[in-house]
């Protein structure tokens, strides 16, 4: 009975329909495609092996071999999941030589990886 109980306590019995919430929440509401977007985003961050990735490299610049090495994975596997972050545009890189460094592409990554920790941590 206790789990009836619980149903009962999200659903809403009520046939109002509040329409000036409706017209304030609907001018806000993003575009589809947006929303879209942000689910694609929010995928790669769905990823424990993209966010090591991404936690390394909040600490520091670092290459494929370093981060390879950092994680205990092989230099093919981080490839392909920076590969997936940069298209996503969560980071970029820049060439050094023979040598191509990864870093977070901006403090937006930053700030969606540091409140993501902090509400998991709660």
């Amino acid at each position: 009975m206790a789990s009836k109980k619980n149903e009962d306590m999200y659903r809403c019995d009520c046939n109002v329909i509040h329409e000036e919430v409706i017209e304030k929440v609907g001018e806000h509401m993003p575009e589809d495609d947006t929303l879209m977007d942000l689910a694609d985003a929010f995928k790669v961050f769905s990823d424990s092996t993209r966010l090591k990735i991404l936690c390394a490299l909040l600490q520091e610049e670092m290459c494929v071999c370093d981060i390879s090495s950092l994680l205990g994975m092989s230099k093919s596997a981080v490839s392909h999941q920076l590969r997936t972050l940069k298209q996503t545009n969560l980071v970029k890189n820049r060439r050094s030589g023979k040598e191509v460094y990864y870093s977070i592409a901006d403090k937006h990554v930053e700030t969606i990886i540091n409140n993501g920790m902090e509400h998991v941590l709660e």
